[in-house]
């Protein structure tokens, strides 16, 4: 038996722009109809009975100021000008209504002769008798209606009658129903505008995609985006005026570290910007950069640069940067474990030694000789770490130089800490990474500086004030060379040998980062100092 066919799948076929572009942009347009249509038909009710009782209470009021009306309710023998008045008013208005009453409750006016001179019906006018002006659905002797109540008054302000006008609901609700055939055929009118701009949108649109589907566009935008992240390092490129076209997430990244601030595509590259610095030179000249090192903000960058050529001439410029950073700190901060772990061991070998002469004495029940021992240990213990523990209160930086003064003593030297020394706690992660750099590089310095020389002294002094620190690492070894001190920060740069000099460039780059300084005095054979200044978050001192 043959074997069925396989069926190919079967791939949907994409929208096309125009008929996606005429469906989203028509169904904004008649969703936003549709809800003003809804809102204005919602509330259509009041604000036509607004309009009409704020034209019932117009005319009310114009006819209670006229002087003929007020002159029928002063004087009986002039009551007959009110009734022509208000039936010419009553018609051109097209109102159900006017009735001129006096104080009494008597209609000196009303649509059917017959009601004149008796009773008005209802007692919805009682108070605008009492000079309130007010409105009200009551049905008299006429169908039911909108009435509007207002006082007249006299020359002495002396309340003579109230004007009552009426206006049919019947009235009422053909107004509303007229007002609704209105926003009706704006509506209407509003969709065939949209109509027509949808399709001049979409033609407009095809033009300058250069006649390019939906999906082909978001297919060659996810090629080009999945090449630019599979990039570690970052790169940016710019036209010929300087404006950023492209640029991947490394790069954004990379830049919001290193100058707080990264550039979008379309923005114009800053001139200021040092990482950036190099793309201005190959715009302008032409001249490529290759491996070149940046240290921007305590970061090592290298960057390459080249100009972007269209036959003789520079339509661009493209820039990449990769940060070589983290593998110097991460080395200094195995060192940096690696001594601290050693210092935890020797320590507590030396306390386990003690705790076995403790345990000897005991055994002698030599209580004196062990009082005395103990007296000491903790009076040793008071001295390097009481007082250590006193004056740093960041209990990694006391942690770090209690290692550091181990590590002297093994060495045979001695470091100490000055006594006018004052460190508070700090929250900033930053700024402790950076004095545990600085302090690392000019102690370890200064003990390769003592090596040929028995029982030097390292003296170091921290204080603080005002959120700046001051930091002075001095010893007393061999010294530095005049000529020697305007280089010993250049990286690569010592007098030990190839392979060194990263130690002070990394001190200065570090310091320089968090916007401090560093500088050096060194007399050959007496002293070198170091002082560095370093902006410290405020800490409890106490």
């Amino acid at each position: 038996m043959s074997q069925p066919q396989q069926r190919s799948p079967v791939h949907k076929r994409p929208i096309k722009l125009s008929t996606l572009m005429t469906l989203m942009v028509g169904a904004v347009i008649t969703t936003v109809l549709l809800s003003v249509h809804l809102l204005y038909n919602a509330q259509i009710d009041n604000f036509t009975r607004m309009h009409m009782q704020d034209k019932a209470m117009a005319v009310a009021r114009t006819l209670a100021s006229s002087p003929e009306i007020q002159r029928g309710l002063t004087l009986p023998s002039e009551n007959n000008l009110i009734q022509p008045i208000a039936n010419a008013v009553r018609n051109r208005d097209g109102l159900l209504f006017i009735v001129v009453i006096n104080m009494d409750g008597i209609r000196y006016s009303h649509p059917n002769l017959q009601n004149i001179g008796k009773h008005f019906v209802g007692d919805d006018f009682i108070p605008a008798l009492h000079g309130r002006e007010n409105v009200s659905v009551n049905h008299g002797v006429l169908v039911e209606a909108l009435r509007a109540f207002t006082p007249v008054y006299n020359d002495e302000h002396r309340q003579i009658g109230v004007v009552a006008v009426g206006i049919s609901l019947d009235d009422v609700a053909q107004q509303i129903t007229q007002s609704r055939w209105n926003i009706f055929w704006t509506v209407l009118f509003g969709a065939v505008v949209g109509l027509l701009g949808i399709l001049i949108l979409v033609r407009r649109l095809k033009h300058i995609l250069f006649g390019l589907e939906p999906y082909e566009i978001s297919t060659l935008f996810e090629q080009r985006q999945a090449i630019l992240e599979s990039i570690k390092e970052g790169v940016i490129a710019v036209d010929q005026h300087s404006r950023v076209t492209l640029i991947n997430q490394a790069a954004r990244q990379l830049l919001r570290e290193t100058s707080s601030e990264a550039p979008l595509t379309g923005d114009a590259i800053p001139e200021s910007s040092i990482m950036l610095s190099h793309l201005h030179e190959a715009l302008h000249h032409g001249k490529a950069w290759h491996d070149e090192k940046l240290n921007v903000r305590g970061r090592t960058l290298i960057s390459n640069t080249v100009p972007v050529r269209s036959g003789q001439r520079i339509i661009g410029a493209v820039c990449t940067f990769r940060d070589k950073t983290e593998i110097s700190q991460l080395g200094e901060r195995l060192d940096g474990m690696v001594n601290y772990v050693d210092a935890l061991t020797e320590r507590s070998h030396e306390f386990m030694n003690k705790l076995h002469v403790i345990l000897g004495l005991l055994h002698m029940k030599n209580y004196t000789q062990l009082e005395a021992f103990i007296l000491q240990t903790a009076n040793n213990y008071q001295t390097e770490i009481g007082l250590l523990m006193q004056k740093i209160k960041s209990p990694v930086i006391a942690g770090f130089l209690l290692s550091k003064i181990n590590r002297a003593s093994d060495r045979g030297h001695q470091l100490t800490l000055h006594d006018a020394s004052l460190l508070p706690d700090n929250g900033s992660d930053e700024q402790v990474a950076v004095l545990i750099t600085v302090l690392g590089n000019l102690i370890e310095n200064a003990l390769e500086a003592l090596e040929q020389q028995p029982q030097g002294e390292i003296d170091v002094m921290l204080h603080y004030q005002n959120g700046w620190l001051a930091c002075e690492v001095s010893d007393d070894g061999p010294g530095i060379a005049a000529e020697q001190l305007a280089t010993i920060f250049e990286k690569g740069v010592s007098s030990k040998g190839s392979d060194r000099g990263v130690g002070l460039f990394l001190v200065q780059q570090q310091t320089e980062s968090l916007g401090g300084s560093v500088t050096v005095e060194s007399e050959p054979g007496v002293y070198t100092q170091f002082l560095i200044q370093l902006p410290w978050g405020r800490g409890n001192i106490n």
